[in-house]
């Protein structure tokens, strides 16, 4: 992402989150954990964080946070994987996820659509999420954003 993009909203802006930003992005993800979410049984601060350092530099992912004077209010995790036969570059979305007092202020939508723009930027044909089923909100969410018809994702952890 070459730019940071400008909400309406005076001091939000998206853009590619870098490593200051860690700690921030690393405690954000008590978002994603809340209920109707989990915390996965292996998380560990200091790996996620290493984690994220990868992510940052990787030519094929991305961090994306939504700030508003230098505080993540937002963030996304683009991932470029599988070149599908059949349909090309897909970008993987894996965590994206708005602060509790940010909801419902088009933060997250401004997000999903710089998402779509790297995905696009970076040779993908279609971005793709998977959601816990639990996450009603978020599907309401998603579906105002026009998905192409879901699927059912399964998954098998292995360790």
């Amino acid at each position: 992402m070459a730019h940071a993009l400008r909400l309406p909203r005076l001091r939000t802006m998206i853009r590619a989150a870098t490593p200051a930003d860690i700690p921030q992005l690393v405690a954000a993800y008590d978002w994603l954990f809340a209920p109707p979410g989990t915390k996965p049984a292996h998380w560990d601060p200091a790996v996620a964080a290493d984690r994220l350092t990868r992510v940052i530099a990787g030519p094929s992912t991305a961090v994306l946070a939504a700030a508003e004077d230098d505080q993540v209010i937002a963030f996304c995790t683009l991932y470029l994987d599988i070149e599908s036969v059949r349909f090309g570059q897909r970008c993987w979305l894996e965590d994206l996820a708005v602060s509790p007092t940010q909801r419902s202020t088009g933060v997250g939508t401004a997000l999903l659509k710089t998402a779509h723009q790297w995905a696009t930027d970076h040779g993908a044909t279609h971005l793709e999420l998977d959601s816990a089923n639990t996450r009603t909100d978020a599907h309401r969410f998603y579906n105002r954003h026009h998905p192409s018809p879901p699927s059912t994702v399964f998954s098998w952890p292995l360790a």
